[in-house]
């Protein structure tokens, strides 16, 4: 538990966390203090002076906020008119060579130097020539567009650069009013978080080429999130935005700060794979390569199911999904294989977001017990007459090659998210809501046990994997069944897991993979 002390604040008496800086520690009890420059991942730079702040019988009475670390009795004074009047000069000099080109900035809405504009200043500009010129649309790399005459120069993206990736592509160069964020000649960026500067920028100056005038910030819906392209788990917010008269669509991926799992970052391959989840879907049911309603679909599928049907689960499925999909296999009497070995690209991992296990729920299929090893599948194939696939791509990332031939004589059910090579091949396909579209909950490879809400709500619905299962006849399917088979495998589980994630124990992480 970390030491609280008092201090006081505009002569109003407040209890903070000892050892932060005034920033950080007034933010958590709701005050704010404007910034530009500091970042908590990032440390403070001290350059933007918007967080100065008075200091009652201080030395000195004027500090920035920033690198000034609370102290018990300290006196904080925000709401002086000396204070006041920096905020207005900062914000002054922030815009003088700022273009108001608000109403086509995709930073619009979403703006710190809107914000503050509005709050700290909110005064007509006094500049009577004309703004000094600057760089615009400059392509800076991986996704990445820059415009400098919006430039802050908070430096937070050079920073990142530097600190973070370590990879240093970018500087400011100059000086005064002709200072401008640049990259070093022949050195664009080049490292696998670049987006992230995109996040980091308090105003419009760092854009996204992805997202570049698709949407206004005022139209998103923001719902959380777990990304599901690895088994890190980040936590994300899923922007979507339902058109009139069309269907709701995600437009990006962004990092939610989750200190125990990825921080404030998120990678750019993860960032961008909210793409799959509005194309390439598997949208209509198939059997023998027509299509049909789901019912009828499920209706075929049942009377495929018997001993001699191979179930094959997905590690990108939830767990709720999993123990419904067990327990249909127990039903039925057969054998269940978690086999995925193509979700694994070796030495693609990075030791830190990055990570080798393109799955989402790998730790899950050890948790309850799903044999995953390519022996035992193999086995099992050899002696089954079809395969029902929840979700498995057995051939992602160009794999399963080996078992193209023996697929190709059997009878192939796929219940995907996705059309891909199984659901083309098999003489039954059944649609299901991919994860941005359902609930359920993931491991990640550090045995951190997160859940995940339902975001995007399509003018169809599709049925969710739990529900598949019930219809092809598992006798677990409610929420209260699930709950119940999910504290049998997670004792340390309480009603609700927290938003931050639960750590499982050291006995119940014992057989999550590093």
């Amino acid at each position: 538990m970390a030491e609280m002390i008092k201090l006081f604040v505009n002569g109003v008496e407040v209890e903070v966390e000892s050892g932060k800086n005034l920033i950080d520690a007034l933010k958590v009890v709701g005050i704010e203090i404007p910034h530009f420059c500091y970042h908590p991942a990032l440390g403070a730079d001290g350059n933007c002076r918007m967080c100065l702040v008075g200091i009652e019988d201080g030395r000195p009475p004027l500090v920035p906020a920033c690198k000034t670390p609370v102290a018990p009795g300290m006196k904080v004074q925000l709401d002086t008119g000396k204070i006041k009047k920096i905020q207005q000069d900062m914000m002054e000099f922030q815009l003088i060579n700022h273009p108001i080109d608000c109403p086509v900035c995709d930073q619009a809405g979403e703006c710190t130097l809107q914000d503050y504009y509005m709050t700290y200043d909110a005064q007509d500009s006094r500049m009577t020539v004309p703004v000094v010129s600057k760089g615009k649309k400059m392509d800076f790399g991986c996704g990445v567009v820059h415009d400098q005459e919006r430039c802050v120069l908070c430096a937070r993206c050079v920073r990142f650069t530097r600190l973070i990736t370590k990879t240093g592509e970018l500087g400011i160069v100059n000086r005064s009013d002709e200072a401008r964020v640049t990259t070093f000649p022949g050195r664009p960026l080049n490292n696998r978080y670049a987006l992230n500067v995109v996040d980091l920028c308090p105003v419009g100056a760092m854009t996204s080429q992805d997202f570049r005038f698709k949407q206004r910030a005022w139209f998103l819906t923001r719902d959380k999130g777990i990304c599901h392209g690895c088994s890190k788990g980040c936590n994300i917010f899923i922007d979507h935005n339902r058109e009139k008269y069309k269907d709701d669509i995600i437009y990006r991926f962004r990092p939610r700060l989750n200190e125990q799992v990825n921080g404030y970052f998120i990678c750019d391959e993860g960032r961008l794979s909210y793409h799959a989840e509005n194309e390439g879907r598997l949208l209509a049911a198939r059997v023998d390569g027509k299509d049909c309603s789901v019912d009828h679909a499920v209706q075929a599928a049942r009377k495929a199911l018997g001993p001699k049907i191979l179930m094959l689960v997905s590690p990108e499925c939830s767990i709720e999904e999993m123990i419904a999909i067990k327990a249909l296999a127990d039903a039925v009497g057969t054998k269940l294989s978690g086999y995925s070995d193509g979700y694994i690209k070796a030495g693609d991992g990075d030791g830190w977001l990055i990570q080798d296990d393109k799955s989402a729920n790998r730790a899950g299929l050890a948790k309850l017990g799903i044999d995953a090893t390519k022996e035992t599948f193999n086995g099992a194939l050899n002696s089954s007459d079809a395969v029902i696939s929840f979700n498995n791509d057995l051939f992602i990332h160009d794999t399963g090659s080996e078992f193209r031939q023996k697929l190709e004589k059997m009878k192939v059910i796929a219940v995907s998210t996705h059309n891909n090579t199984l659901t083309q091949n098999a003489a039954i396909a059944i649609p299901v809501a991919s994860y941005s579209e359902s609930s359920g909950s993931v491991i990640n490879k550090d045995g951190i046990l997160q859940h995940f809400g339902r975001a995007v709500q399509k003018n169809t619905p599709l049925a969710d994997m739990t529900q598949i299962a019930g219809m092809l006849g598992s006798p677990i399917v409610t929420e209260s069944d699930i709950a119940s088979e999910m504290k049998k495998v997670l004792p340390s589980l309480t009603e609700v897991i927290p938003e931050g994630g639960l750590k499982l124990t050291e006995s119940e992480a014992a057989h999550v993979p590093a």
